[in-house]
C-alpha cells in the first residue's frame, strides 16, 4: 500500500515497510561484500599484487567495480530513489577529481551513480576519516583494499598521506577518479553551519548561503597531483 501525499502528489510508503527495506538491503550489502572480500579480495589485491600492480589494480576494480554496481541498483531501483544529473559531461575512462558537497550521509552515494554510469565505480577513491570509516568491521578492510585515502583532519599528517597516495597512482593505465568533500568528511547540521558562518566573519570570507566553508588544503594538495600526473 502507498500513501498519497496531497500537497505535492508525492507518493511515500508506510514508515515500517520503509525500514524493513532499508534492513534487507544493509544485509544484502553486509553479506555480498563478506562474501567478496573473503573469496576475490584477497586473491587481487593481495596475491596477484605480488606479481603485478597494475593487474592487481585492474582486477581489483573489475570485482569490486561489481560489487559497488549493488550500491546504485538498491538506492535507485530497490529504494526507489530518483537521480537527475545535469551540467558538465564528466569525460568517461579518464582520470577525474571530484569536488563535490556534504549535506548528507549518502552523498557519496550520488558520486557512485555518476561513476557506474561512466562505468568507472571501480577506480573510484574517496577520502575517508581514518580515525572512524577505515576501522570498520568488513567495511574498513574493503576501504583498504581499494586504496582509499584516510585523513585525520590534522594537515601534518594528512598533507604527506595524501601525497604519498596518489603518488602510487603515477601509472596513467590505472584509471583513477579522486572524491573528496572540500567542507569536511562530515555531513551539515545546524551547528556545524553557525561555526562555519562564525568563522567566516571571524577571518573575513564570505559567507555562502547554501554550504559550509570548504578547507582548501586538501583539494589543493589533490590538484597538484593531479597537475603532476600530466
Amino acid at each position: 500500500m502507498e500513501l498519497q501525499n496531497s500537497s505535492n502528489g508525492i507518493r511515500h510508503r508506510p514508515i515500517p515497510l520503509r525500514v524493513f527495506r532499508g534492513l534487507i538491503c544493509l544485509l544484502v550489502l553486509l553479506a555480498t561484500a563478506f562474501m567478496m572480500l573473503v573469496y576475490w579480495g584477497f586473491l587481487s589485491a593481495v596475491v596477484l599484487r605480488l606479481f603485478s600492480i597494475h593487474y592487481s589494480r585492474k582486477a581489483t576494480s573489475f570485482f569490486f567495480g561489481a560489487w559497488l554496481a549493488l550500491w546504485p541498483f538498491l538506492f535507485e531501483k530497490i529504494n526507489m530513489t530518483r537521480v537527475v544529473f545535469s551540467g558538465e559531461s564528466v569525460p568517461a575512462r579518464e582520470r577525474v577529481l571530484l569536488k563535490a558537497t556534504h549535506r548528507t550521509e549518502v552523498d557519496w552515494m550520488y558520486l557512485c551513480d555518476l561513476a557506474l554510469r561512466k562505468q568507472c565505480q571501480g577506480y573510484i577513491k574517496y577520502i575517508l576519516m581514518g580515525c572512524s570509516l577505515m576501522k570498520l568491521p568488513v567495511f574498513g578492510w574493503g576501504f583498504h583494499i581499494l586504496e582509499f585515502i584516510s585523513v585525520e583532519r590534522r594537515w601534518e599528517v594528512d598533507e604527506s598521506n595524501i601525497h604519498k597516495m596518489l603518488s602510487n597512482f603515477k601509472d596513467p593505465g590505472d584509471p583513477l577518479w579522486v572524491a573528496l568533500f572540500p567542507e569536511g568528511p562530515i555531513d551539515l547540521s545546524e551547528l556545524k553551519w553557525i561555526r562555519s558562518k562564525k568563522y567566516a566573519a571571524e577571518t573575513g570570507l564570505p559567507i555562502l548561503k547554501m554550504v559550509p566553508l570548504p578547507k582548501q588544503k586538501g583539494f589543493c594538495a589533490c590538484l597538484a597531483d593531479f597537475v603532476g600526473f600530466d
